[in-house]
């Protein structure tokens, strides 16, 4: 939430004053968390997190509410700004996954597995889907080669989220354990392509070898949503194993 409100402070025109010391402000909110959670550890009183939770929730739902501002903003043509539409809207998806799963968390919502493993890769595959087409859009039209591969990553990761969603219809009936394995293997393979490739043109940009109008932090961020995906798949992948024996 700290790099996204970053993000979007470098998009806002040097006029946009207003918005430009709101997105200020959430970083400030979001390092001052970052402090306090450094002083946690495995021995936290429980009420603690659960305080903690609700305090990070309330700050992701105002970050929520500001992103959406933002996206009203441009898509009303009230104001105009390097903060593409589509951007502004990943963004405030990701704040609004991150305050629901605080809630569930804080109120031990645990939902079925097949459902859980469907409805969280339906969204993550949207957001790797999103990450390919922000970095072909990012990169110089110069960089042939580099954006070739993220428009094909673009259009693999649009099939894998529609065939998601495909399934997701399916349910009850595709509750079984055979079509998830299935699910999450095929999409391991494409997620980690495209992790490598995030990392690669991280490592490119940091070294100053390719043309683009991506930040390094930029790049890294993309590259650690791809990760933690990534370790989300191997996790329910256990989940099932451990159901099987």
């Amino acid at each position: 939430m700290k790099e996204h409100a970053f993000f979007l402070s470098l998009g806002f025109t040097a006029d946009q004053t207003e918005l430009i010391q709101e997105a200020q402000n959430f970083i400030t909110v979001f390092e001052r968390i970052e402090e306090q959670i450094s002083s946690y550890n495995e021995n936290t009183d429980p009420e603690v997190i659960r305080q903690l939770n609700i305090q990070v929730y309330q700050s992701t739902s105002y970050i929520w509410a500001y992103k959406r501002k933002v996206l009203g903003l441009i898509l009303s043509c009230k104001i105009i700004s390097n903060n593409i539409p589509l951007l502004v809207d990943h963004t405030s998806r990701e704040a609004y996954y991150f305050a629901k799963r605080l809630k569930e968390l804080n109120e031990g919502i645990l939902i079925p597995l097949p459902e859980a493993i469907i409805k969280e890769n339906v969204f993550f595959l949207k957001i790797m889907a999103d990450h390919s087409k922000f970095i072909g859009h990012l990169l110089d039209p110069s960089e042939r080669k580099l954006v070739d591969q993220a428009r094909e990553f673009s259009h693999d990761f649009d099939q894998l989220l529609f065939q998601a969603q495909d399934l997701d219809h399916m349910r009850p009936q595709s509750e079984t354990t055979p079509l998830l394995d299935q699910f999450l293997d095929q999409n391991r393979v494409s997620v980690v392509a495209l992790r490598d490739f995030k990392k690669t043109a991280r490592d490119l940009i940091e070294a100053c070898r390719i043309k683009s109008n991506i930040p390094a932090l930029l790049a890294d961020h993309v590259y650690r949503e791809a990760d933690h995906f990534l370790h989300i798949i191997d996790a329910f992948d256990a989940h099932l194993t451990a159901q099987k024996s």
